[in-house]
């Protein structure tokens, strides 16, 4: 062994963040020339950056097992602890004016102890040597090194124990960690979850790859980084809080508790120069306390136990043969703080290869012994094993032990080709790393290779590029750059990000898409994760606010063109801008008075804007029914105008709460009491009355069908229905055709009421053809039309839309109501006329109206056949219209209660009869007929006879004539049956 005594050694112990490294680089730039050597190519490259901005590319040299920078005249060299130079020196120069060794106490780890201490037992500087480390290895420093100077550093800042925190709670600038890879996955998997994502360190990627990772953490593209306790040797990392995922360790041989010291080395890195740091943990999985009192005293007070022995194995190595230079590897130390290191893989491997007969046999003197140890030295990146390792080696010294003893060229191309592959896992690509960096560490010796400077300039950029390949599967794994950004500066609502919405309404965040814009609703981006989805709604709510205000504003300028009006399959009517909801109508107390809410995406806005956006939607509803219906909005302001008689404006009443257009039959009770000479009222309102139906023409308008559509399904509570085409007069519901005629109305604008989404408006019965007629004027009648076209299959009828759009049921026929008057006058004048009236009419034909619909119509109109008809003479006399039966509730049982009465039924005008009515409910006592005729004569009628509606009268069962007492009831005229006989008799008074 060489002396222990330098002329000049200093050792510079303390703990973390005392400012030792930079020392020891102020030192050396005073000198002519300088050695120093690292623990990690990493933080050798980070020296040596730094040192080319002091003294310039061209005076210093960067020395790891991968990678050789040497200028000719380079007089500062970089390395790691196993290639510096200390024996043979370095080009020009034998011996360095100084030398430094940085972190000696890794003299005390198994696998690369033995390294560790020789460099500090024997390399030496001309003018100035220095140790710096840990203050652990004092006391052996002072076994070892008598004459060596100790100088202890204070750390510049504080560290604390900030107790247990879990992983979603860690403070930013953090490091965690952790001490097997796949913990280390688990834990940056939950950060990714939880808070963005995280940067990776571990000794088994590669330096490229960790320099990449760091740089992501140092740039705040991420604010927390996982790593191995890789970390803790001399990395210089901005982090302010290191957390531990666990206390235990696997060191090679077994699985324990980390020492104070090492515990207190990787804690360490929190807080840099005058910056406090923080340590803490996140649980330790096997439920033991993470740190105990004691443990977080002697790491905040920096007190731990001495390092009492270092690894050590001899160094100057005898190259005689094979078994002494074994031999020489396991000698044992003599001086005391010395002991023989394990077993190292260079040393299992000479080994395993010293069993080879083909390797003893090619082995011969001592340039031959001293190739096959250098072999063996060639490091393991890939960590699969000694075997595999160890068969790596052997047939590296096949080739090295032949012929010019150079590897052939073209198989080490083969070997980096075979490797040149970007594809595939984090796993994968960290594998393919490992066997680049074998080839690379075997590129740089410069009698292995005919040409080493090529192959080692493709092995370098090979490794680059799958570094980068790697750096990218890790961020893609463990980084959420979405949610990176929206966590960034703590959430701070200025230090967020801004927030762009494109034409689309695609919204990003730093260049990320977190979701859409629909109308004021904000729509998280589906392809989030559940559990971002939170974070992606509060970043929305947080910087969307100008943007809603802009909206808003837009909305308040537009004009009416830019709303319309749909449903939503099963829901409520939405006025929609820019194809959006902004609002939903419901049933307000009056039909023309629908209340309104806003969308919920409106809720963020202030109160003031809201209550804007509420004006300036009620105006334009105002708008449309003073444009569309504002015969409906007439016959509502009579209902209430004082000068109008009570009768008229209780028909109004009824009439405007209804829609504007009600069969008769339910109005002829409040019409009966209306003065003949009052009814002038009505007609001034436009109101047409009908032998059927009352209605007001311009309420049958394709526009004002559609608004009074959604007045009656609001009122209803039900979804938009679907209204028959515009122009329509006949639907066939049976798989006949839809007949349209041109109506003189207004056409109906996009702009005003939209279909509903679950059904167009334009959905008609089965076919639509054109007939010139005016909707509420009787066509001169010519000669029969051809026959119509039929344009569109069969569609099923809505029978509730064909209602609310004035169209009366024939029978498996609906007719509008109009057309039904025309027809029902054209029947009076042709009995005027003397002449027959049949289905064979040029009119009725025209419309398409079958012969059992026509019927349906006459009898629904109050005419009946004329028996016996001859022909040319009119063939129907007018009886009165059909009445609705009165109610009937049923005899009352012996408990006073009534008995259910009959359901299902409909009234002559072919309108849903409520349970009670029916026959049953008839007076027994009917008399002479009310046009003078014997009874037997109506009777022999076919329209009480032959009716298609009716099946066979039920058996009427006991009359209800008699009260409980046995008396009979006296039958009461009521004013709706006066009135029902006065229209009868076909008298309006």
């Amino acid at each position: 062994m060489s002396s222990y005594e330098p002329a000049a050694l200093k050792a510079v112990l303390g703990p973390t963040n005392t400012g030792k490294t930079h020392l020891a680089i102020e030192r050396m730039c005073g000198h002519s020339s300088g050695l120093m050597g690292f623990p990690l190519r990493l933080l050798a490259r980070e020296v040596y950056e730094r040192v080319v901005r002091i003294k310039g590319a061209d005076q210093v040299a960067l020395l790891t097992g991968e990678e050789r920078i040497a200028p000719p005249g380079a007089r500062y060299v970089l390395a790691t602890a196993e290639a510096m130079p200390v024996r043979g020196g370095f080009g020009a120069f034998s011996d360095f004016a100084f030398v430094a060794v940085d972190e000696i106490q890794l003299a005390a780890d198994p696998e690369r102890g033995h390294i560790f201490t020789d460099r500090m037992l024997n390399a030496r500087g001309r003018e100035e040597t220095m140790l710096l480390g840990s203050a652990s290895m004092a006391p052996l420093v002072r076994t070892l090194l008598p004459k060596a100077e100790i100088v202890t550093r204070p750390r510049f800042s504080t560290l604390r124990y900030s107790g247990p925190q879990k992983l979603s709670r860690l403070p930013r600038r953090c490091a965690v960690v952790a001490f097997s890879v796949e913990e280390v996955y688990r834990v940056a998997e939950m950060l990714r979850r939880h808070r963005g994502g995280a940067a990776i360190v571990m000794g088994a990627l590669s330096p490229a790859t960790r320099n990449a990772q760091v740089a992501m953490f140092e740039a705040g593209e991420v604010d927390y980084l996982v790593a191995t306790d890789a970390i803790g040797m001399g990395l210089n990392l901005n982090v302010d809080h290191v957390a531990f995922a666990s206390l235990r360790k696997f060191d090679g041989r077994r699985t324990r508790r980390l020492t104070v010291s090492e515990m207190a080395q990787i804690a360490g890195r929190a807080g840099r120069h005058q910056r406090d740091g923080t340590f803490g943990d996140v649980g330790a999985a096997d439920g033991e306390p993470a740190f105990s009192a004691e443990e977080v005293e002697r790491i905040e007070e920096h007190r731990f136990d001495p390092i009492e022995q270092i690894f050590w194995r001899e160094a100057d190595l005898p190259m005689d043969d094979i078994d002494t230079l074994i031999e020489a590897l396991l000698d044992r130390p003599e001086r005391a703080g010395l002991r023989a290191a394990p077993e190292a893989i260079d040393l299992a491997v000479l080994q395993y290869l010293a069993e080879l007969p083909d390797v003893r046999a090619r082995v011969r003197g001592r340039g031959q012994v001293a190739r096959l140890w250098a072999a063996c030295s060639v490091p393991d990146f890939q960590k699969l094993g000694i075997e595999h390792h160890a068969r790596t080696i052997h047939r590296l010294w096949t080739w090295l032990s032949q012929g010019n003893g150079h590897i052939p060229q073209d198989w080490f191309a083969a070997q980096l080709a075979r490797l040149d592959n970007v594809q595939g896992d984090v796993d994968a690509l960290a594998g393919r790393i490992g066997a680049v960096r074998i080839w690379a560490y075997v590129a740089q010796r410069d009698d292995w290779l005919a040409q080493p400077v090529e192959m080692a300039a493709r092995a370098r950029v090979l490794e680059e590029r799958l570094s980068d390949a790697l750096h990218g599967a890790l961020r893609q794994r463990f980084v959420d750059r979405r949610a990176s950004a929206l966590l960034r500066r703590g959430g701070d609502a200025k230090a967020f990000l801004s927030v762009d919405v494109d034409g689309a309404g695609n919204v990003t965040v730093d260049g990320h898409r977190i979701g859409t814009m629909r109308g004021f609703r904000f729509i998280v981006d589906p392809l989030a994760r559940a559990n971002e989805k939170r974070l992606l709604l509060a970043a929305a709510e947080r910087r969307l606010g100008a943007h809603l205000n802009e909206m808003a504003q837009a909305l308040l300028a537009v004009d009416d063109k830019a709303f319309t009006l749909a449903s939503p399959p099963g829901g409520d009517a939405q006025i929609i801008w820019n194809g959006h909801p902004v609002a939903t109508l419901k049933a307000g107390q009056r039909l023309l008075a629908p209340e309104m809410t806003l969308d919920a995406g409106l809720s963020s806005l202030v109160p003031e804007i809201q209550q804007g956006v509420r004006d300036r939607l009620a105006l334009w509803l105002k708008n449309q029914f003073e444009r569309h219906i504002p015969a409906l909005l007439k016959m509502e302001a009579g209902s209430t105008e004082a000068e109008l008689p009570a009768t008229v404006r209780a028909v109004l009443a009824q009439l405007a709460d209804a829609g504007g257009i009600v069969p008769r039959n339910t109005l002829d009770e409040a019409l009966g009491q209306v003065a003949k000479e009052d009814r002038t009222h009505l007609r001034k309102a436009g109101v047409v009355i009908g032998v059927m139906d009352l209605y007001h023409p311009g309420l049958m308008k394709p526009a004002a069908a559609q608004w009074r559509m959604v007045l009656l399904s609001l009122k209803a509570g039900k979804p938009l229905v679907a209204l028959p085409a515009p122009g329509a007069v006949l639907l066939q519901s049976g798989g006949g055709e839809e007949r349209k005629a041109s109506a003189p109305s207004e056409p109906v604008e996009a702009s005003d009421v939209a279909a509903p989404v679950e059904a167009e408006v334009e959905v008609t019965a089965e076919a639509t053809v054109t007939v010139e007629a005016p909707a509420s004027e009787t066509p001169a009648v010519a000669e029969a039309p051809a026959p119509a076209k039929v344009a569109k299959p069969v569609v099923p009828i809505d029978e509730i839309g064909a209602r609310i759009a004035g169209f009366r049921k024939l029978g498996d026929a609906w007719l509008r109501i109009d057309m039904a008057e025309r027809l029902a006058r054209g029947a009076h004048e042709a009995i005027a006329a003397g002449k027959p009236y049949g289905a064979d009419d040029p009119t009725i034909v025209s419309i398409g109206l079958n012969e059992a619909s026509f019927l349906e119509l006459m009898r629904q109109a109050g005419f009946r056949p004329v028996p016996d008809a001859a022909e040319g003479a009119p063939n129907w006399q007018f009886r009165g219209r059909p009445k609705p039966r009165p109610k009937f509730e049923g005899p009352r049982n012996r408990g006073g209660n009534r008995r259910p009465a009959q359901q299902g039924r409909q009234d002559q005008d072919g309108q849903p009869q409520a349970a009670g009515d029916g026959p049953r409910n008839r007076p027994d006592r009917r008399g002479k007929a009310a046009e003078g005729g014997p009874r037997r004569e109506r009777d022999k009628r076919p329209d009480r006879d032959n009716r298609s509606d009716r099946g066979q009268r039920p058996d009427r069962g006991p009359r209800p004539d008699r009260d409980g007492g046995g008396r009979e009831r006296p039958i009461v005229a009521t004013g709706k049956a006066l009135a029902g006989l006065g229209a009868l008799f076909g008298r309006e008074d």
